[in-house]
């Protein structure tokens, strides 16, 4: 495959996905047969959209418990009546159809009311990462064109600080306890603002408090917008394979796609009851595109009960969730299951009701993987997939009775191809670089058209920019990155928006940023800097914590007379890698 006209790409073009024709000699086509995994799936006609599929859920499972979180819930039923009132809201503002509006919170009860009201409302959601700093959301906010944000009181001071608002119009400030009942969400909002000290003082005078929002406009003025399969349903921000945050296009078609391939695979080992108690643990956040499909879209496509986990990191608190409602199905990061499976009070769970641990977002390591089926009974199940493909690519069979070490076989209806440097497809056991074409890969990047082409191949192929091996069944294996790529529990680093952020600093010359190893997160950024003035390296930690979110900042810093660089100034991190070692 060779690149010469990258625009004319099929794969770039905002149009239904496309179901790509698979050649027959696909290693691993033979294993979905000895499976039991469909090699199809059977997408609905393009005059329809993610509307129909949320109306047949509430049709459905409208008695059972949709979401429950901190002891309070909401049956479908009430999902469905409260994103028909929010989605009535937005279009009461004069909102029209495509324009974006954000959610800026954790997992929480109003997570799944607004998401859903929102592409309700034929708007076309942006996932905001509530951890992030002003600097980081005004970017987004920019890009976007965010018109209307949903955000939690707890980070109004980081809207409040942001520099450019972009084009946000309307600020609707949720409370913590907002939907879990006058006496417990009193007592929530109280402990949070006074004791827990959660929430910074600021001031937004014209925004609209969440309850407001709720109950301004009844549900009976919502009208139901004309979508199709091609329209956007959600803006995700990424790295992408190179550069700068991103939003990644995602149509209701792609959307759609993913959530039949997940259900293909599911189905192959478990029942589809729609009178099930299963409860899928949802301790992953929402706004990230892994726990936003696989734990919102699929999982209320089957009608599991989501168990929101607000404060993942509160280990205490999530076991004891844990241990009241018993999870059927548990999707993490290699970070959390190795937290659990070091807790004291972990083993002494009960686990008959766990049917799956599905691994994505990142590695899962060997080691935590042994722990856990040790403690549980049940192997980890690893897939993978990234944003730009909503997000799941491969995954392994979920029936194996070991972990893998790989990110197992192609979804139903996508092909994988591995290339050489030179685009040529690599054969069978040899290294090459993971391109995708799918009905589940995005339109393209929002407002970069230039950078949407160099990510596709001629032939329509998504270049992931992660390099991989082939074995003769059709399962990967993940033995490098192609690009400068920082991967933090599960979330992209770009080092280049490090190196901005902490050249900011008075006393940094020059900046370069690299990954290190770290058995818990994955990688942890590293800073090298030539200094230019009096710093130390405990002040430039401190300074990334104001520039970016935890994830992102740099958690050690070296310093060097100078960086390597090629002949035209480029900053070298291969060579700083090999600094450390890891080259």
């Amino acid at each position: 495959m060779t690149e010469n006209n990258k625009t004319s790409s099929p794969a770039i073009q905002n149009e239904f996905p496309t179901i790509p024709d698979i050649p027959s000699d696909r290693p691993w086509l033979n294993a979905y047969e000895r499976y039991g995994i469909d090699a199809t799936i059977d997408m609905p006609k393009d005059d329809t959209s993610l509307l129909d599929v949320f109306e047949r859920n509430f049709r459905r499972y409208g008695k059972k418990t949709a979401y429950i979180c901190m002891g309070a819930s909401i049956s479908y039923k009430q999902l469905d009546l409260y994103s028909r009132q929010i989605a009535s809201y937005l279009q009461s503002l004069g909102l029209q159809k495509g324009d974006k509006v954000g959610v800026m919170m954790p997992n929480i009860l109003q997570y799944p009311i607004v998401a859903l009201g929102i592409i309700r409302a034929g708007m076309t959601l942006v996932n905001v990462n509530p951890l992030y700093t002003s600097r980081e959301l005004s970017h987004q906010l920019h890009d976007s064109g965010t018109k209307a944000l949903f955000i939690v009181e707890n980070f109004a001071k980081t809207y409040q600080e942001a520099e450019d608002k972009g084009q946000v119009e309307h600020v609707i400030v949720c409370k913590l306890g907002d939907m879990l009942g006058t006496l417990k969400g009193t007592v929530v909002n109280l402990v949070a603002r006074h004791i827990k000290k959660m929430i910074p003082s600021y001031n937004l005078p014209n925004s609209t408090s969440f309850k407001q929002a709720l109950n301004s406009v009844s549900a009976s003025k919502y009208q139901r917008p004309k979508l199709n399969l091609s329209d956007v349903a959600l803006l995700q921000y990424t790295g992408g394979t190179t550069g700068v945050a991103k939003g990644a296009m995602l149509s209701h078609g792609n959307l759609v796609a993913n959530m039949l391939q997940i259900s293909v695979l599911m189905n192959s080992a478990f029942e589809d009851d729609a009178n099930s108690d299963d409860v899928i643990l949802t301790a992953l956040p929402l706004y990230h595109v892994f726990s936003f499909m696989v734990c919102g879209m699929y999982g209320m496509y089957q009608g599991y009960t989501g168990l929101l986990i607000p404060n993942p990191r509160d280990l205490d608190g999530l076991i004891k969730e844990m241990d009241k409602y018993k999870p059927s199905f548990i999707p993490a990061v290699n970070t959390l299951f190795n937290g659990l499976v070091h807790h004291d009070d972990f083993a002494k769970l009960d686990f008959s009701n766990l049917k799956a641990a599905i691994g994505g977002g990142m590695s899962v390591l060997p080691s935590v993987a042994k722990e856990w089926h040790k403690v549980t009974g049940l192997p980890i199940v690893e897939g993978y997939g990234l944003s730009e493909t909503s997000p799941v690519v491969a995954f392994n069979p979920m029936t194996i009775a070991k972990f893998t070490g790989k990110i197992g076989i192609p979804a139903s209806n996508t092909d994988v191809v591995l290339i050489d440097e030179d685009d040529n497809e690599v054969a069978i056991g040899e290294r090459g670089e993971i391109c995708v074409k799918g009905p589940q890969v995005m339109i393209g990047y929002q407002n970069r058209p230039d950078e949407t082409a160099d990510t596709f191949t001629d032939s329509g192929y998504l270049k992931t920019g992660d390099i991989g091996i082939m074995d003769e069944k059709g399962f990967i294996k993940i033995v490098d990155r192609k690009k400068d790529m920082i991967l933090v529990s599960g979330f992209n680093v770009y080092p280049n928006e490090i190196e901005e952020a902490m050249s900011e600093h008075a006393a940094v010359k020059e900046v370069g940023a690299i990954g290190v190893p770290n058995d818990e997160r994955g990688e942890d950024p590293k800073i090298f800097v030539v200094k230019k003035g009096d710093v130390t390296e405990q002040e430039l930690i401190d300074f990334g914590k104001k520039q970016l979110t935890g994830y992102k900042r740099p958690r050690h810093v070296q310093f060097v007379d100078e960086l390597p660089k090629s002949n035209v100034g480029k900053i070298l991190r291969k060579e700083l890698r090999k600094m450390e070692g890891l080259e």
